[in-house]
């Protein structure tokens, strides 16, 4: 299997206005489109976090989407990505919106 293709967990926490800015729907979109697989979720500090899962290549645009590109209405001050960690199989079969 190629590099890019081993499959990786990572956790993420997107730092901005990315609240009521449909941060989530957007990130749900794209990580839906790229066929990787996770969750999303907003926090009580106002940030949004989740977690990514799916081959390397796809995990790491998906990771320069979060920090650059967002929802068209979010203004992303900063991403951090923790818990990298190559996995044998998905833990989740779709990605998700959580409340």
């Amino acid at each position: 299997m190629a590099e890019g293709d081993t499959l990786i967990s990572v956790d993420y926490e997107v730092f901005g206005k990315v609240q009521g800015v449909f941060f989530r729907k957007y990130t749900q979109a794209e990580g839906k489109k790229l066929g990787l697989v996770g969750w999303v979720q907003n926090t009580d500090q106002g940030t949004v976090q989740g977690q990514l899962q799916g081959p390397t290549s796809k995990v790491r645009h998906m990771q320069e989407w979060l920090e650059t590109r967002g929802s068209p209405k979010s203004h992303i001050d900063k991403a951090s990505f923790n818990n990298e960690k190559v996995i044998l199989k998905l833990d989740y079969s779709d990605f998700q919106i959580v409340k």
